[in-house]
């Protein structure tokens, strides 16, 4: 990948990210209220439905330009050493390592966020300082293990998809396709790969300090389904949904229309 393509890599992910995550972040804010330990109407409900907003503004563009100047690196990298046949081989793994690399942002502006949605009469700096203050640096990490084994068995099904809805429907048409077809493909690509996603019951969010937050993500499911039952583990899963079908056109969808206009 020469110069050109690596900014228009890192431009258009960083758009990408910051468009999805502040278009749906109401919607984040239900879903983390909803996994809340507290329960949804403690944690403020419909309140400050915008709480944690700027701790996501300032990793959401690093976080995915990160993702995506790896992925692009990556998949030109392995493109080189496969057949065609082997494509989607070369676009998961591509996915995997730019989720880890993303993953060293987007955690930390993870746990901000969540914990100053959960907490909505405090602020993102008071939640970072409490943080600091009371589990140190790898407080600031903490899920970021479970953030990964999350992410890359969704982005293992998501991109090889959407790389291959997109190709299949240029192919049809015989030319590349607009932004607006690769947003679709990216809302079904992200559609149809939810389930994987319904059983983040969010260990990043408890507040620093708790007993939960210092848990190992089998301790906190398993507390969860001990004191929630199995809709516990749920919770959230109908927003979540939605997010990630709406977020994948919005999220894919950008970052196609900005980097076809760079380059």
């Amino acid at each position: 990948m020469d110069r050109r393509e690596f900014t228009a890599s890192l431009l258009a992910g960083g758009c990408a990210g910051m468009c999805v995550d502040l278009a749906l972040f109401p919607l984040d804010t239900i879903k983390t209220r909803l996994q809340s330990q507290q329960g949804f109407q403690k944690a403020g409900g419909f309140r400050g439905i915008y709480a944690g907003v700027p701790s996501a503004a300032a990793g959401s563009f690093p976080s995915a330009a990160a993702f995506f100047v790896t992925y692009e690196t990556s998949k030109t990298l392995f493109g080189d050493f496969m057949a065609a046949p082997m494509a989607p081989v070369s676009h998961m793994m591509a996915a995997s390592l730019g989720e880890v690399v993303a993953c060293l942002v987007r955690v930390p502006t993870e746990v901000v966020k969540q914990r100053t949605q959960a907490s909505p009469s405090t602020n993102t700096y008071r939640v970072l300082l409490s943080t600091l203050r009371e589990e140190g640096l790898r407080g600031l990490y903490r899920g970021y293990g479970s953030t990964v084994l999350r992410e890359i068995p969704f982005s293992l099904v998501q991109f090889p998809l959407w790389e291959y809805l997109k190709s299949l429907w240029s192919w049809r048409e015989g030319r590349p396709v607009h932004s607006w077809q690769a947003a679709l493909c990216g809302a079904f690509a992200g559609g149809e790969d939810y389930a994987l996603m319904v059983l983040h019951s969010s260990p990043l969010s408890p507040q620093a300090g708790s007993s939960v937050a210092r848990g190992s993500l089998p301790s906190v499911l398993y507390g969860v389904w001990r004191s929630r039952g199995v809709s516990g583990l749920f919770a959230g899963s109908v927003p979540r949904i939605t997010f990630i079908s709406v977020g994948g056109f919005i999220f894919l969808g950008a970052y196609e229309k900005v980097r076809h206009t760079l380059l």
